[in-house]
């Protein structure tokens, strides 16, 4: 005889609001990319946008529900189309965008959301040599980003500093990533069907498998406790979930097929609850499921199922969620009519006091360790806050960062030796600005407190201009000669070929 399974998030339904308490009128990006497309958070709500002639997304109020204006204020400075945005954790009123312009921009949203188009970011990050597709924030670490783009590199960044901490190579297209809970192990998928472990402090590999055998895009979640959760298809092209241990690559936990609809699952994982959502890209529902420590580790618990499929979707932080009505999640759902859905998972209880077996203390908004120590070795677990009395927002400081232009001086006079910063491939522009005057060798003179060390940020600017004109001239030289060997490996062919007539 079969027994049900007990579990306090069995009966977890969700139930869209109504129209008017929704976000209309929204002209959703037309984008092919692999993308959810939405970021939410307790603050704002961000979503791409069709944009004339660049890249812009849209940023609401959470609580500025109904019909959008068309002339409505937009994000709009990158160059080309926008492909992924993510709000920081530590900071609700910043972002990162990730652009087919090469460049990730890091804005900072007026308290009050938008009231004009916003062009000026706080600070560009430039690398990649081709578009970027994935930005992902470090879960613990104050400032620090992940960048992944079609140039096959993952760059992870200081975003204070506006310089790379670390610069990794993977064999193919990076397709998603996820840290672990402390943010001192990474995961991948690309475009090769492998994921990888990475070390995302030195950039090594530490291990690799294939995932899933489908051609078709798979996605990887980090959870708690060392799994791996991924979503990808098959060789028959049906699309499947599995659960992976970290120290045993071998074989999947658990693997199994879910349906043969063709379009790709996102995973979203809430640590608190241990609870795993699926949206699928052009579905029009959401499974739910329980991952426990034992076997069969993955429990199905139910879907929620509408009539619209989903063009992108967003999923609400813990502490964005309303605890008096037992709210556990939330997601924000895209439709092609330009629909913002708001759909509120809940567990049905009777009583109204608050649910200390629902909401154990969550992640918060402060940084559990700075992006120096994190990066010289430390590692830090999320600083966790009770949602007993709600959360409340406060207003931040915002990155106080470098823009665009001063990105070259904006290096620190004198680092502390236990986070200087080694690159296997260094960066031509982070480079050049070191090698002016900005930078001081570690067994420099500290200035004397007091004085401020001046920077002449023309001279560097030149100096670097003077660089990128010897690196042409030494190309062109380099094709000269090439060209010449090439002559005269023709000519000694000829040589041969008439020595050998004779």
């Amino acid at each position: 005889m079969a027994f049900m399974r007990a579990s306090k998030f069995r009966h977890v339904f969700g139930k869209p609001l109504r129209k008017d308490q929704c976000y209309d009128n929204i002209r959703i990006t037309k984008s092919s990319w692999d993308s959810t497309f939405c970021c939410v958070n307790p603050k704002f709500v961000a979503i791409i946008t069709e944009a004339a002639g660049g890249g812009a997304f849209l940023v609401l109020p959470v609580n500025k529900v109904g019909r959008v204006e068309r002339d409505v204020p937009l994000v709009a400075g990158h160059k080309a189309a926008v492909l992924d945005i993510n709000w920081c954790p530590h900071n609700d009123q910043i972002i990162a965008s990730a652009s087919e312009d090469c460049t990730v921009k890091i804005w900072e949203i007026p308290d009050e959301g938008l009231v004009k188009n916003l062009t000026e970011s706080v600070v560009d990050l430039v690398a990649h040599q081709r578009r970027v597709g994935q930005v992902i924030w470090h879960p613990t670490a104050n400032n620090v980003l992940l960048s992944a783009g079609s140039d096959n590199k993952i760059f992870i960044w200081n975003v204070a500093t506006a310089e790379v901490l670390t610069e990794i190579d993977t064999p193919d297209l990076t397709l998603s990533a996820s840290f672990n809970y402390n943010g001192s192990k990474l995961v991948v998928t690309n475009k090769d069907k492998m994921m990888r472990l990475i070390d995302p402090r030195t950039g090594e590999i530490t291990a690799e498998v294939q995932a899933h055998h489908g051609a078709k895009p798979s996605q990887a979640v980090y959870l708690k406790e060392g799994k791996i959760f991924t979503t990808g298809f098959s060789r028959m092209s049906e699309r499947q979930y599995a659960l992976w241990d970290e120290k045993d690559l071998s074989k999947p936990l658990v693997m199994e097929e879910i349906d043969n609809s063709n379009g790709v699952i996102f995973p979203f994982y809430d640590a608190d609850t241990s609870m795993v959502y699926l949206c699928g890209k052009g579905d029009s529902l959401i499974r739910y499921y329980e991952v426990t420590e034992d076997a069969p580790y993955v429990h199905y618990l139910n879907l929620y199922q509408s009539s619209d499929p989903q063009r992108g979707i967003g999923y609400m932080p813990k502490r964005g969620l309303n605890v008096n009505a037992c709210e556990i999640a939330r997601f924000y759902k895209l439709l092609n009519s330009g629909l913002c859905e708001i759909i509120p998972f809940t567990v049905p209880r009777k009583s109204e006091l608050f649910q200390d077996d629902l909401y154990p203390d969550t992640a918060g908004d402060i940084p559990a360790i700075s992006a120096e120590d994190w990066h010289a070795g430390k590692n830090a677990e999320p600083i966790l806050i009770s949602l007993k009395d709600g959360y409340k927002t406060v207003k931040k400081e915002g990155i106080k960062a470098v823009k665009k232009s001063d990105a070259l001086t904006k290096m620190p006079t004198k680092k502390p030796a236990s986070s200087t910063t080694t690159h296997d491939h260094g960066e031509e522009a982070s480079e050049a600005a070191s090698s002016g005057p900005a930078h001081q060798p570690e067994n420099a003179k500290p200035v004397p407190s007091g004085q401020v060390e001046k920077f002449d940020a023309t001279k560097l600017i030149k100096e670097v201009e003077q660089l990128k004109e010897i690196i042409k001239k030494q190309e062109k030289r380099i094709k000269e000669l090439e060209n010449k060997v090439s002559e005269m490996e023709s000519g000694m062919e000829e040589i041969v070929n008439d020595t050998g007539a004779v």
